[in-house]
């Protein structure tokens, strides 16, 4: 379970160029549950994927993983129970190392490690069986350096990677927009597909309303520091993009107001 209570992140405190990122913000995460978040530019999305991962600390509030409350930890110290894909399919892994180096430091996350990265016959086999799952013949290629893949199957690498050990929550950061549609659609279902077999708490920030409704089975929508709309259920089966569209407009309005009126 992910549990944040009354989080608020400010930038530039006191400044001209002050942001008030995460205004009292409040969210409960289940074991095995997939939300997608989505929400205008500014809202708060990434920054509130940054501090879960310990990038940013809080100003204000608690943040509970799996029952510890890691507030205080370091980006570090939270890097076993996370994992994380960033929109750049190259910010995953490394280009210089092979797939079977940069999947054996993957699954040293969060531990002590030398500087040599050794790969003994039975992580090989293992990394072997992990890519033949996704369907892109990389299992084939272990030893071939990472730069000389497409875009897409390094995304999917690194995303293989980010759910190579079980974190307690995968986090994902507009994974899919750097790439054409037919690969953003392939990265979407091998998503799909990795979150159910490994059972991942995940968070999927997204600016494509389709994947918003169709991927996971919670949206919650983000606007000015605050969560403003959270569906989920028989109410989010039934949602088209045009209602989710016609949903933002309508809290978002009533969102403004309100902070004009404070």
């Amino acid at each position: 379970m992910i549990e944040l209570k009354n989080i608020y992140k400010t930038f530039n405190p006191g400044d001209v160029n002050e942001v008030r990122a995460l205004q009292g913000l409040d969210l409960l995460l289940e074991v095995g549950e997939f939300v997608t978040v989505i929400g205008s530019n500014g809202a708060g999305k990434s920054t509130l994927l940054n501090l879960l991962a310990g990038v940013y600390p809080t100003d204000e509030g608690t943040l509970t993983i799996a029952n510890r409350d890691v507030t205080r930890w370091q980006e570090h110290q939270r890097a076993s129970l996370i994992g994380r894909v960033f929109q750049d399919p190259l910010r995953g892994t490394a280009g210089s190392m092979t797939i079977e180096q940069n999947m054996a430091m993957a699954l040293l996350r969060g531990k002590r490690r030398g500087l040599r990265i050794g790969v003994s016959s039975k992580n090989r086999n293992f990394f072997r069986e992990q890519l033949a799952l996704i369907g892109l013949g990389l299992e084939n290629r272990l030893t071939h350096k990472v730069n000389l893949l497409s875009g897409g199957q390094r995304q999917a690498l690194t995303l293989l990677m980010a759910a190579l050990t079980q974190p307690r929550i995968l986090l994902l950061d507009e994974h899919t927009a750097a790439l054409d549609p037919g690969t953003a659609e392939q990265i979407a279902n091998l998503t799909t597909q990795l979150v159910r077999e490994n059972s991942l708490t995940t968070m999927m920030v997204t600016h494509n309303m389709q994947h918003a409704l169709s991927l996971g089975n919670r949206t919650i929508m983000m606007h000015r520091g605050k969560i403003i709309l959270d569906v989920r259920g028989e109410e989010r089966a039934r949602m088209t993009v045009a209602d989710l569209v016609k949903k933002f407009a309508e809290n978002r309005v009533i969102t403004d107001v309100i902070a004009l009126s404070n």
